[in-house]
Order: structure tokens, then sequence, then C-alpha cells
């Protein structure tokens, strides 16, 4: 790729009022420019809806581009030819037949940034909207983002794009233990119970049985007052006639020998709200504004009460459906967005008022490891210590797995112990998933690195079962290098990977006999 300045693009607009702006038109009181790398945005009352800024490039023939998403995967991120109208969320890199080169923006940033790659230039696109509408910052300046390039480097992919990611997240917020163990959803998918969750520990203690470092058990939603079924899945954020004693739960859990772990979605709630900090309404239920503060204030007291319990993993959930309306998978290219009102505080962009809603449950988490679950990674690398990379695997269909665990554990790869630990999610060990190919999923999760978590019904599990539990805990609880996908640029799903030195090759594909085709049920 051609060398370009940052700061020079060849041409900028701003949308406002709907219309795209040249600067000979912004209105007099919005002002852009480069302040060194960061890009800076003032205005009094007018209102800005995004930014596009062009510089002008070139590719060699045959260039492969990397593209990430705006919050989990969905088994399409890779490397793939030119696609003029492919949105690149957040950074992108290019390999012209070993010469490489990037462009991204540091983590944190204040706007949804994205890029698109053309032939002969990139493009990056900040959504600076508040809710629906432009963002009004009153006089405030506004550092929209601050972007970091690489050019022509003659590096190996992975390497090349790991450092590069470095650069892009200099304070990661990290655990200072491998993490691991067990997550009851993908075999109870909700139907479960206080003694059910302590059978589970019994369970995921005995398989990790002599081991230094004590594994998690995380208890999924099911175990809230308003939960079994529907969408309305929100608080209020204490044990249903199932659980009737979470504090008491959770003493138990640490006695069996594992970590409590535990479910919520911060944005819902079926208690009584003041008005102006409900965004909409969903099965009665409601969706509360992340720059109301009594919104934050819930949220805040919510985290504060599970920890007190004595839960030392939050696994928060929803989030980015609760605040854009929509799945990462749902945008609009590079407007990720279908929100159908502005936010309660219009000076805050929507990814400044999403890292709030983050910072609120790290500080409420205190000492417990948050894990962000449809969370922007991106907007949370530096906040949270771990991140749920992709969308759900499954405990029914393999096919599921395949496309959602591990194309984003090969492709986010690089991101793990960058930004923060990278979890691909569960195993899910059921009847209904072949073990041949629940076996390799779970080696290549131990040997991989990154976070590992099993859901295993013990009524189920034989002694096979047992003993491959047993030897991927005694992998996973402790620290290795990260594996290493070696044929990620031409694989969406990556079969042949190196683990220390270790080459091996997997086998991903299902039986004909037992394939469906379908990956979207759970």
């Amino acid at each position: 790729m051609k060398a370009f300045e940052l700061s020079k693009p060849s041409r900028c607009a701003i949308l406002s009022g709907g219309r795209w702006l040249n600067p000979d038109d912004f209105p007099g009181d919005v002002t852009l420019g480069f302040e060194g790398d960061a890009l800076m945005l003032s205005a009094d009352n007018s209102p800005v809806e995004a930014i596009r800024l062009e510089w002008e490039t070139g590719l060699l023939p045959g260039a492969k581009i990397f593209g990430d998403a705006f919050e989990r995967g969905y088994g399409d991120m890779g490397w793939r030819g030119i696609e003029p109208e492919r949105c690149l969320p957040w950074y992108t890199a290019v390999d012209e037949g070993g010469q490489m080169s990037f462009v991204g923006v540091m983590t944190g940033a204040n706007a949804m940034v994205s890029f698109f790659v053309t032939r002969r230039g990139v493009t990056m696109m900040a959504d600076v909207m508040s809710g629906n509408q432009g963002v009004v910052l009153g006089g405030k300046r506004l550092e929209v983002c601050s972007l970091v390039a690489a050019f022509n480097r003659n590096e190996e992919a992975f390497d090349f794009l790991k450092a590069q990611l470095r650069r892009l997240c200099p304070a990661p917020k990290l655990a200072d233990h491998p993490i691991y163990g067990g997550n009851n959803w993908y075999y109870a998918y909700g139907r479960s119970s206080q003694e059910k969750i302590l059978s589970d520990s019994a369970f995921i203690a005995q398989m990790s049985e002599g081991l230094e470092n004590r594994p998690y058990m995380v208890i999924d939603d099911g175990w809230q007052l308003v939960s079994g079924g529907g969408s309305a899945i929100g608080g209020p954020w204490v044990g249903n006639r199932m659980f009737p004693d979470m504090e008491g739960l959770a003493g138990e859990m640490k006695r069996l020998g594992v970590r409590p772990g535990i479910w919520m979605r911060p944005l819902m709630t079926s208690e009584q709200m003041p008005k102006a900090c409900v965004r909409t309404t969903m099965d009665g239920a409601s969706i509360l504004d992340p720059t109301h503060p009594a919104a934050l204030e819930y949220v805040s007291e919510a985290v504060h009460r599970i920890v007190g319990w004595g839960y030392e993993l939050i696994k928060h959930d929803y989030s980015t459906f609760d605040v854009y309306q929509c799945w990462g998978f749902g945008n609009r290219g590079w407007r990720m967005n279908r929100m159908d009102k502005p936010l309660h505080d219009r000076s805050l962009t929507t990814a400044q008022a999403v890292r709030r809603l983050y910072e609120t449950i790290s500080g409420a988490a205190g000492s417990a490891r948050v894990i962000g679950c449809n969370t922007i990674g991106h907007l949370g690398a530096g906040i949270f210590e771990i991140q749920r990379t992709g969308d759900d695997t499954s405990g029914r269909i393999w096919e599921r797995t395949r496309r959602m665990g591990i194309n984003t554990l090969a492709m986010r790869m690089p991101q793990n112990r960058v930004f923060y630990d990278c979890d691909a999610d569960c195993v899910g060990l059921t009847r209904e998933v072949d073990w041949k190919m629940n076996r390799q999923w779970l080696e290549l999760l131990a040997k991989s690195g990154t976070p590992l978590f099993v859901s295993v019904d013990p009524d189920i599990a034989t002694e096979e079962h047992r003993k491959a539990l047993r030897e991927a805990f005694a992998i996973a609880s402790k620290r290795r290098k990260e594996g290493k996908p070696l044929d990620w640029q031409d694989n969406l799903c990556p079969e042949i990977w190196d683990f220390e030195g270790e080459r091996r090759e997997f086998d991903f594909n299902e039986p004909v006999g037992n394939y469906t085709g379908e990956v979207w049920w759970r």
C-alpha cells in the first residue's frame, strides 16, 4: 500500500442535518482538524452525525485485506480480496505478497470508526451520532479518535498485526491468572437451580483437582427473578425461587473449590424507573439510557450487590443490542445504529455513552474480574479483563460452534493479552454434538492460551470425557504462549495451528450423516 500522511487526507466531509458537507460548507461553529494523529471536532449547536476522510493510495494485484467486527464476530472476520463495500471496523491490515500495511484507531475512541479499502484509496468513517441524531457538543472539543498506521513492512502477517494492535492499546487491563472453568448455559439453556449449580461446581472442581489456579463456575441466565423464557430477562438482580440464597450459593461454591461467577444484563429491568432514563421497552421491561445518571446508578448498585454476595467474575451481556437496538451483524455498513431516538445527554456520542457504562460496571466490580459479552471490544479494552469475542457457540449444533467459535478464536487471536483475554466461548459437551468434533474444539481452546469454558452436564460425562477435561484444564490453568493459526489467510475456519512449536492439523468438518447446515439455532 502506498504510504499516506494520516493528518493530510485527500478529502474530508461531515454529515450534518442529513447532508454531506465539504469544508467550505461547514456551519460556522464547526471546526475539524488534526492535532498530531488525533482527529479533533468542535461545534456549538450544529449537530454532527459523521465524519468522512479519504486518502489516495494504491494496492498491488492480489492484495489480501483483513477485516474485524464492531462487537463480537459472527463467523465473518478474516482475510479477503478487495471488496470496496466491505466495512472494516476499527482497523485493517493489507498483505501485498508479504509486504504488510496497517491503519487503525486507538482503543477507547469517542466514535464508531471503520475503514473501506479500494484499489485506489482508503476511506475512514467516524460515526459520532448521539442515539439517532447528531451529537451536539455545546462548544466542547471532541477527540474523535487517534489514528495509527504502518506501511510496507516485510513481516509475517500474524506477528505484524499483533504488533500493530499493541500500539492501539498501550494500557490493557489483564487478569493476573489464566481464566478457565465451567458455564452452565450450553446444556441447561436457562433451566437450572441452586442445587444444580452446586452439582456443576463439584464436577468442575473434580476435573481440576490438584491445580493451584482454581477454575470459575459461571451461573448464566436463569438465576434472576425475571427469567425463564422470552426476551425480558433483566433485573431486578435478585434470585428467583430456584435460587433462594445467592450469597449462600457463592459461599458453597467456594467451599467446593471453584471461583463463583455470574451473568447479568445490566441495561434491562422490570423495576419501576424514572421515565427520563428509560429509552424503550421490551415485553414490558425497560431498557435504560446509559447517559442518564439514574440508569448508571442502578447498574452500579446491581453490580456492587452481586460482588458483595461473593461473586468473583461478572459476565455482562446484551448491552450493544440494548443500546444500538441491533446485533453486530445487523449494522448498516459503517453505521451500527438502529436507534429510534436520541440519548438523554446529546452532548455525548453513543461511543462515549457505551464507555461510561463499561467504566461504571468495572468500577462497581472492584477486584472481581469482568467479562463483556455482546460488548464492543475496542471500547472496552483497558476497562475490563475479558471479552467474549464471538457470537454464541452451541450445545446442539456443531456447525454453529464451527462458524462462531473457531473463526473468532483465530481472527481475534492477535488481540489476546493485547486488548484483554479473548474468550471464544464454550465447549457445549452434550449428547447432541458429536464428541469427535467437541474433543478437537476442547483441545484447540485449551492449547490456544485463551480462556477455556465448558458446559457439561455431569450426568452425561463419560470416563473419556472426564479424562479429556482433566487434561484440558491442566493445560488451560497455566499461562502459555497463544496458539497461532497458520492457514488463517486462506481459511475462515483455520484448521492448521502452531502451539509453541507443535504443528497440529484439525478436521472440523462434521460427518455427512450429522450435517444439518444450520448455524443460527442455539
